[in-house]
């Protein structure tokens, strides 16, 4: 079930919330956080029923063992635990990958819903078990913690210690007009992001990977336009997630972490890190790369560290050899930041904004293109190889343009192509960057921003939601 969908607006969540708060009022919290997990599975289990047993068991095992590490820690215990996640991990989302890539054997495993964001949530939980930092609640704040409906699908990863103490407070179940508002509110605005303009830019950014794809010839704007939409379309279509899962936690009185805070105005990589899915770069910070040394290591191990985390980031994101040479690339990056850093000098802060921006964007381009091939070809086009090229009837508008490109009929990898995807997409791309780089961040808007913002959102919404053929799902949605 997508968020961005009639069933669930008006259907599940109208009823999740009634029954949620009845529920409480009627037996406290235990009824309603047992309506909670109900409900989850209902809403996981309206993709695929068949993997509703697999995260009921893995809620169960990984209980099991939380509750031993918490009385009789034991490196054994948390080796099984953990173990066990990354085994059903690595069968249901790389052995396909692994077996083809190594083997030459291709296996049709399906891949369950979430299964990266739960099994992440329940590593955490055995971790801090081991370590004593989370409360014992039970199993039924546990299981509702894990199947939570509004982070299953795609986090924020949340900790166990901030969210389970929430759930177990007698103020859960009392409903609030004013954290109803603002949860409604961020939800809504998160939804405008994904459904209006997550949905255009990824319209766009189809058009110009889909023709690398099959080898066609893209002359500069058509490869930069791509890439530059598919940055906004990424951007817009996660933090409009995380931005509806906040909302939703936070009608139902769970206060969840922010996830994004303006990463592309970051003026370094490691920034852009502290600023993009932040509670992603939480836990590959505290439970992989400071476990593995950190910084407190010798130069060339540091790197290394550095460098092997986002390896394995990006093999997270996906089971396929360009999401490892994107984590490479940012994990080289890193790397030559923390080596720039130790000489003292630094960039003005413009420059190095903008250079953190291009690298950024530019590293999209193996996330998204599908092969080496597709890679390619973007990259020609990226550098002008294939030259430069406007639609005749822009330059007939602004004839100076024509001594920097040349004039053709239509740009086919740019929109559809028509002479009039060219300025229709140049004010897209200019609205969606003008809001990324100078709007203020959803958390810092204050009521009257987000009142505004949500009117001038709130009709182009309802006829994305309501009217669109389909609703688009989104990018981390089966992952």
């Amino acid at each position: 079930m997508l968020f961005n969908t009639p069933l669930f607006l008006l259907g599940f969540l109208p009823a999740a919330l009634v029954l949620f708060f009845a529920t409480g009022r009627l037996g406290g919290n235990r009824a309603a956080l047992a309506t909670v997990a109900l409900a989850s599975f209902v809403f996981y289990g309206w993709w695929d029923w068949r993997f509703v047993p697999l995260l009921a068991g893995s809620i169960g095992l990984n209980y099991w063992l939380g509750q031993k590490l918490l009385r009789t820690p034991g490196r054994c215990w948390l080796a099984a635990g953990i173990g066990a996640d990354l085994a059903l991990l690595g069968w249901f989302k790389y052995a396909g990958f692994l077996g083809a890539s190594l083997f030459g054997v291709h296996l049709a495993i399906a891949l369950p819903l979430a299964i990266s964001f739960f099994s992440f949530q329940q590593i955490m939980f055995l971790v801090d078990s081991a370590r004593r930092e989370r409360p014992d609640v039970g199993f039924l704040p546990y299981a509702a913690f894990i199947a939570f409906f509004p982070h299953l699908i795609a986090g924020p990863i949340v900790r166990p210690k901030e969210i389970l103490p929430q759930l177990v407070a007698p103020a859960l179940i009392r409903p609030r007009a004013d954290a109803i508002a603002e949860g409604l509110t961020i939800f809504l605005l998160g939804l405008a992001k994904k459904a209006v303009l997550a949905d255009m830019f990824g319209s766009f950014a189809d058009v110009g990977f889909s023709a690398a794809a099959r080898g066609a010839t893209l002359t500069l704007f058509e490869a930069w336009y791509a890439l530059l939409a598919y940055a906004l379309q990424i951007y817009f279509d996660f933090s409009g997630y995380s931005d509806m899962a906040i909302g939703l936690a936070r009608m139902m009185n769970v206060r969840f972490p922010v996830n994004f805070a303006s990463p592309y105005r970051a003026a370094s990589i490691a920034e852009f890190w502290r600023r993009w899915h932040i509670t992603l770069g939480a836990f590959l910070r505290d439970y992989l790369y400071i476990p593995l040394g950190g910084s407190r290591t010798g130069r060339a191990r540091h790197l290394a560290n550095l460098f092997l985390t986002m390896l394995l980031c990006g093999l997270w994101h996906g089971a396929a050899w360009r999401f490892v040479f994107w984590g490479g690339l940012h994990g080289a990056m890193l790397g030559a930041h923390t080596l720039w850093r130790r000489t003292r000098l630094a960039l003005p802060f413009p420059v190095a904004r903008a250079l953190t921006l291009v690298l950024v964007v530019l590293a999209w381009v193996p996330f998204r293109a599908p092969d080496t091939a597709a890679m390619a070809a973007m990259a020609r086009g990226l550098a002008g190889a294939n030259g430069v090229a406007l639609p005749r009837l822009v330059i007939g508008w602004l004839p100076w343009l024509g001594a920097l490109a040349s004039p053709v009929a239509s740009l086919p990898s740019l929109g559809e192509a028509r002479t009039l995807s060219f300025p229709e997409l140049t004010a897209c791309l200019a609205l969606g960057w003008g809001i990324v780089l100078a709007a203020p961040p959803l958390q810092a808007m204050r009521p009257a921003w987000r009142g505004a913002a949500l009117t001038a959102c709130f009709a182009l919404s309802v006829q994305a939601v309501f009217f669109a053929p389909r609703a688009l799902p989104f990018l981390y949605f089966q992952f």
